[in-house]
This record gives C-alpha cells, structure tokens and sequence, in this order.
C-alpha cells in the first residue's frame, strides 16, 4: 500500500464533492481508481453528466441532505468561482470548524473560502491533464490544517498526477497562469502548427495529425527524459539547418519569450481580478 493510500483508507466520513464538471468528475475517477469506496462519496451537482449518473448505480450519493451525508471527512469545492457565493451557503451546513475543505477554484483565497464556508482550507490549482491521471496541482494550506489533513489533501490531490506544495499563497495566480491556464497554450501551439503546415502546403488532415503526434510526443519526451527542455530543444538543432531557422523566427524579439511573458502575466492578471 502506497502512504497515499494510507492517507486514504484512514478518512472516518464521506468526501463530498461540490461540482463535478470535467476537473471534478476527473478527480473523483481518481479517487475510485485509488480503492475508495463509492458509498463514501457524496457528489453535489445540479447538472451531472450522464458519466456521474452512472456512477450513482455503482454507490455514489448525488444530491444527498446534509443529514444524508453525514459526518464529513473531506469537502472539495469544485464549483466555478462565480457560483462560489451562491453555492457555499448550501455547503456550510455541512462543514465544522476542523472539517478539511479542499478548493481546486481559481483565484478564491483561503480567507475567502474560509469567511463562505469555514473549516480548515487548502486552496489547491490542478490542470487539465488531471482527467487522464497526468496533472500537476499546487496547493498551499491555512495555518489551521494539521498533518494528517495535509496528507490526506496530498492523496486525494495525487490521485490525478504530480503535487507541489508552497507556501506563501500569493504564488497561486502565478500558478494558476503558468500550469492551471498551460495546457490551453499548448493545445494552441498544435492548432497553430497545424495551420502552419496546412499553409506550407499539407493536406490539412495530415497537418492536423502532424501537428498533434508532434506535440504529444514531444511532451511525452520531456516527462521521461531527465534533460532540462533547453537541452532537448538544442539537441534538435542543427546549425544552419531547418530547424535553425525557424527558432530564429521563434526565439526572435516578437517571438515565443515576449508572447509568452506577456501571456502569463495577463492571466496572473485576471486571477488576482477574481479574487476581489
């Protein structure tokens, strides 16, 4: 047994799930991948997917009572951030002040979080890559999480890919920009490559499909390989050669560094934005 799965199997109550859209749905996959029992998850969502609805056959409580959940292990609060307010007047009733309140929405502070629905919070950013177990999440405790719920937040955060703590919670826009926001770049990186290749005169199927292999491959290479991604894209590069010359169109003063900073920094931006 993994320490996750220590953490897990020591939780004494149900994990409700407020919000289970695609990062929601895609963490409580992981947590039933994980061995958690169905019967000790309670899901909040007025609008489930056909995909949460099967999983109520299986065990899982949807739209249960604050009496029909019970004692609650473990809050995860997975509801847009401008629905926050409305919905965490119905989440409140189910939370006491040592109860672990895990929140995955962008730009809502733990003092926020902590004023709407009280408990002990963790304010968590995960990314998309979560539905197929490749995320990467960053969370960052208030002063009032013990150990054991940090291991705990640890486990159920794990259950979908890689964790990193911090611990100053001004880092989280910065997070929120850079890997919450990322996987949008990327997937615009294939869109574009692919228009590139279409203009370049490929059939537009094939530069599509191109464009995809290329980027996931890529990525692919990256998560295995124990090189800094400056060194895999130098050893790409020949010089003088094909590749050469496109860096020098990308790597130029209007190219990838400018956009890119420029970017980031308008989404930390409109995190902080959110957050008043």
């Amino acid at each position: 047994m993994t320490n996750s799965s220590d953490a897990l199997a020591s939780l004494r109550g149900s994990i409700v799930l407020a919000g289970a859209g695609k990062m929601g749905g895609a963490m409580l996959s992981g947590w039933l991948t994980q061995g958690i029992a169905p019967s000790a998850v309670a899901v909040i969502e007025p609008m489930p997917s056909d995909e949460i609805k099967a999983l109520v056959a299986k065990g899982v409580r949807l739209n249960a009572t604050p009496a029909e959940i019970g004692d609650v292990a473990a809050l995860v609060v997975a509801v847009k951030p401008q629905m926050f307010r409305d919905a965490g007047a119905l989440l409140r009733p189910l939370v006491k002040p040592s109860t672990l309140v895990v929140s995955i929405m962008a730009g809502t502070p733990i003092a926020v979080l902590a004023d709407v629905i009280g408990g002990a919070v963790v304010r968590a950013m995960p990314n998309t890559p979560a539905a197929i177990g490749r995320g990467i999440t960053v969370a960052v405790a208030s002063g009032s999480i013990t150990p054991q719920q940090r291991g705990i937040t640890d486990a159920l955060l794990r259950t979908t890919g890689s964790v990193e703590w911090v611990d100053e919670e001004s880092l989280m826009d910065a997070v929120t920009a850079v890997s919450g926001s990322g996987p949008a770049y990327v997937f615009l990186l294939a869109e574009e490559l692919a228009r590139a290749g279409a203009a370049a005169g490929l059939p537009e199927a094939l530069a599509t499909k191109l464009a995809r292999e290329t980027v996931a491959g890529s990525g692919e290479l990256l998560h295995r390989s124990d090189l800094d991604s400056a060194v895999l894209r130098q050893n790409v590069t020949s010089p003088g050669g094909t590749t050469a010359a496109a860096l020098e169109v990308l790597m130029g003063k209007d190219g990838f560094q400018p956009l890119l900073m420029r970017a980031v920094a308008a989404a930390t931006k409109r995190s902080k934005e959110l957050a008043k």
